[in-house]
């Protein structure tokens, strides 16, 4: 598996596509379109890290493509040069105000295509781990509150096009606050980040976030994942948290750090709120500290209604 920038280029002409990946292929992962149509759509799979993209196309030109592009929340962040043979102001103008960063005339000229491709690819590298640092909770390393928001946002519009699964599991520390009386702070501070890396051994595909909710509160995004494979992952959490065996004499549970979990299940509907999986998840968290905690508790729930709760 390679790190190296992904680069799509869009141009109706194949020979100038031709052109611009053999000036790219040794640094890039190249990957092309040959309308603004096939561009959108590629774009929403590769996630490319730039986007070279022509302005005269047939059906929807590069100026069309570039709007869409900055009205998709999942690819508003991506960088576009527009690649033109238009080598006036207004052109220029008019794709700045698109949202372009960059413009480069044909023909191409490799020593300048390199450079403004490497320009804008390393900032969006600098750009992208900026927004890293403000979407990362800093004591346990997991995604923060900001984040998980913003996921939950993009996986519930992304998965609701086709009716997928999604499943939210939310992790409470049992007794926590005795924890940190007996203990200490630090040791609080210790026992949070232990945690947090049990959670991120059992929610492990690349598709998943764990995130620190707040406090001791933790939430887990399994995009795909229905009911029942969701109740899995949470089973996995409370033997990964077990396993730890973080002393915690004033427990009323056991000897050892144990975590209540709730977890919550829907089919992924047009405008469905993204806060339905959370409310959810939230109340079976609470039917299992209700019942003595160390418990899971799940539902699969229906827009607004809640659906079937099972102890786990």
């Amino acid at each position: 598996m390679t790190d190296r920038a992904v680069i799509l280029i869009v141009d109706d002409e194949v020979s100038n596509i031709e052109i611009m990946s053999a000036v790219l292929e040794d640094d890039y992962e190249v990957c092309f379109a040959t309308s603004g149509e096939e561009a959108l759509k590629v774009a929403q799979t590769v996630l490319p890290d730039l986007i070279l993209l022509d302005v005269l196309m047939p059906g929807i030109d590069g100026y069309e493509v570039c709007k869409r592009l900055k009205k998709d929340r999942m690819l508003a962040d991506i960088p576009v040069i527009f690649t033109t043979g238009l080598n006036d102001q207004d052109a220029e103008v008019r794709g700045l105000s698109a949202g372009a960063i960059d413009y480069v005339t044909k023909p191409i000229q490799p020593v300048i295509l390199l450079a403004r491709v490497a320009n804008h690819v390393e900032l969006k590298r600098l750009r992208d781990q900026l927004a890293q640092m403000a979407v990362t909770d800093a004591l346990t390393g997991l995604s923060n509150r900001r984040h998980l928001e913003q996921t939950l946002a993009t996986e519930t519009a992304k998965l609701s096009r086709t009716g997928e699964w999604l499943s939210v599991i939310m992790v409470d520390i049992d007794f926590f606050k005795l924890f940190n009386d007996t203990f200490g702070h630090p040791a609080g501070d210790r026992c949070l980040a232990m945690v947090a890396a049990a959670l991120t051994r059992a929610v492990h595909l690349a598709t998943d976030l764990t995130a620190r909710y707040g406090g001791e509160e933790f939430v887990c995004v399994l995009p795909g994942r229905d009911h029942e494979a969701a109740a899995l992952v949470a089973r996995e959490i409370q033997e990964q948290v077990g396993s730890l065996r973080i002393p915690h004499p004033e427990s009323a549970v056991g000897p050892c750090v144990t975590v209540s979990i709730g977890v919550a299940s829907a089919c992924c509907l047009p405008d469905m709120s993204p806060s339905q999986w959370i409310a959810h998840a939230d109340r079976q968290l609470y039917l299992s500290k209700r019942a003595g905690r160390n418990e899971i508790y799940s539902t699969v729930f229906h827009e607004q209604e809640i659906g079937v709760t099972s102890h786990n």
